[in-house]
């Protein structure tokens, strides 16, 4: 058993969950405060994109992206014009991982900004800030705990995602073969040492993120 075959996917997870991680932050967090919104004219349809993904099955959400992002497809062919490829690199990877995770990060932080203190929000609306602000300076630092536990449990899901991985990415050996996708590959050749080895490493980061939420879950309780 060659040791890069460990170390190749693992490298490759990790910068793909890195990635998603920002991208969270960055569009996931607008998006959760957008649908928070009550009066968003288009929160029914942002609303159905982001919980998408929940209730269809990922490889059929995978196969309509790639139709979507291939070089033929709507997106993709705009972006063949600079060069740009979506199907079967990184890029794929990281968009398959930020879809799969972007309803666990979006839904459970919409409902902490909507259930946060109106009172307190209507005493910055009167001292003068807007709603934007107020989120941002007010409101965003208050549940920042809950914030950090969407951002952890969303990239648990974007590291764990196969059947979009797997259409977008294409599972090229030592290219697009996540950890996950390399578990499927070892089983599928029969080295199921591999195969343990790499299922290991994942149960013990998936220990490491269940013990971190549980304290973090009762620390907030302890305060409450």
């Amino acid at each position: 058993m060659d040791i890069q075959n460990i170390i190749e996917p693992t490298i490759l997870t990790f910068k793909t969950v890195s990635v998603v991680f920002v991208l969270f932050i960055v569009i996931g967090v607008p998006v959760a405060y957008m649908l928070s919104l009550k009066k968003f004219q288009f929160r029914w349809l942002l609303d159905s994109f982001v919980t998408l993904p929940l209730i269809f099955p990922p490889i059929a959400v995978g196969f309509f992206l790639l139709l979507l992002l291939g070089k033929h497809g709507f997106i993709g062919k705009f972006f063949a014009q600079f060069n740009i490829s979506f199907i079967f690199t990184f890029y794929g990877l990281v968009i398959a991982g930020f879809i799969a995770g972007l309803p666990l990060m979006v839904k459970p932080l919409q409902s902490s900004i909507e259930m946060f203190p109106k009172c307190i929000k209507e005493a910055s609306y009167i001292s003068g800030k807007g709603k934007f602000v107020t989120f941002l300076l007010i409101v965003l630092p208050n549940i920042k705990k809950s914030l950090f536990a969407c951002l952890i449990i969303a990239s648990a899901r974007a590291m764990g995602e196969v059947g979009m991985t797997l259409m977008l990415g294409g599972n090229i050996i030592g290219k697009t073969d996540t950890m996950s996708l390399a578990i499927y590959n070892a089983i599928y050749d029969g080295d199921y040492k591999l195969a343990m080895i790499l299922s290991i490493i994942l149960v013990v980061i998936s220990l490491i993120i269940f013990i971190f939420l549980y304290f973090l879950q009762k620390e907030r309780n302890i305060k409450f």
